[in-house]
């Protein structure tokens, strides 16, 4: 199992040493340009910090630039940590809800992804903007953008989206308990794989994860535990009212105690800024008007919790169902103390 984090702010590239020099095998770059810092700047610098954690994206969005744009971008930052860089490419949520937008179909995706494939590759693609087509490749081969491989980690939390992964990706990229139980999620990979005809052994698979890490006698009602994990749990609320409001999904069974209730106060909002507020404390705090519905029910519902032991458990459980890699995000105040204590009670042991 690998471990890793995630840093969103440009004065957070000393965090990503921290958790190098405490055994985390890899970290993200979040890209949301009204939320975090510019992503590859972020990287450029921890490039420069750290030795062997790897660095990548999580997750670059398409409708944020071109995609020979993020080509070019990923291609430098692997020329400062060559072999140790990755791309993650996703659909986009918050991104592109701050500014009111949907995020990017699945069949658009792939033709986004391929381009970006082929120009790191060190070929030439077709390349169409504005409704018109063109041959495009990276042509100053000094710069050596298509030198090292990079491999391209694919965001799903469908299965249409995680069977594209499958399909044309080295690695995805899901969210537990969103992206569905372990089995579903390989079997939607099963069937993109199949479609061309290739092998998974060498694949990829990591969830980005909420969790609650108990002291000794510690209860889920408790204050720190609350304000630990209320800001994760809450952007995956987030998340599902935009997929309910767009699509008219029914909620999944983990958010129903609090799912009427929720929809209730943020229908209370400004309709005018609703896209804005809506996901305002993004996985950095938790919003005291929405701390009341981080309930004991509805963390065990949303995270990996309980004592070191019991949290270790839940990690084999989910490394034998197929899961290769865990991701946490942690508020942003208590970031440090919680990837130390994991680090320590879990990862060393682990």
């Amino acid at each position: 199992m690998d471990f890793g984090v995630t840093a969103g702010a440009i004065e957070d590239v000393g965090y990503l040493a921290f958790a190098e020099n405490l055994g985390y095998t890899f970290a993200w770059a979040p890209d949301s340009q009204l939320l975090m810092s510019n992503p590859f700047p972020l990287l450029a610098l921890a490039a420069q910090q750290t030795r062997r954690i790897r660095l990548g994206t999580g997750l670059a969005i398409p409708a944020l630039r071109q995609a020979p744009v993020l080509a070019n971008a990923i291609a430098t930052i692997n020329k400062l940590a060559p072999g140790r860089t990755f791309l993650g490419i996703g659909a986009g949520n918050t991104a592109v809800r701050t500014l009111g937008q949907k995020p990017m179909g699945v069949a658009r995706m792939k033709d986004y992804v391929q381009v970006v494939q082929g120009l790191l590759a060190g070929e030439e693609v077709a390349y169409t903007a504005d409704g018109v087509t063109h041959l495009v490749r990276f042509q100053n081969s000094q710069l050596g953008h298509a030198d090292a491989p990079i491999p391209i980690h694919l965001g799903g939390l469908g299965p249409m989206a995680q069977a594209l992964a499958g399909e044309i990706g080295d690695g995805l990229v899901t969210s537990l308990p969103r992206g569905g139980t372990p089995p579903s999620v390989l079997a939607n990979l099963a069937k993109g794989a199949a479609r061309s005809g290739r092998s998974l052994d060498r694949f990829e698979v990591v969830a980005l994860c909420n969790l609650v890490l108990l002291e000794p006698g510690e209860t889920l009602e408790s204050e720190r535990v609350i304000a630990d994990c209320g800001s994760a749990i809450m952007a995956n609320v987030h998340y599902l009212v935009d997929l309910h409001r767009d699509t008219g999904a029914e909620p999944p069974a983990y958010v129903l105690p609090i799912w009427e209730e929720y929809l209730a106060f943020h229908a209370t909002r400004d309709a005018e800024r609703a896209h804005q507020q809506l996901h305002q404390s993004h996985y950095v705090y938790l919003d005291r008007d929405e701390a009341r519905f981080i309930t004991p029910e509805i963390i065990r519902n949303f995270c990996i919790a309980g004592q070191p032991e019991e949290v270790t458990e839940q990690l084999k459980a989910l490394e034998a169902a197929g899961i290769t890699g865990v991701n946490f995000i942690y508020p942003n105040k208590a970031r440090y103390r919680i990837t130390e204590d994991f680090a320590r009670k879990v990862i060393a042991k682990y």
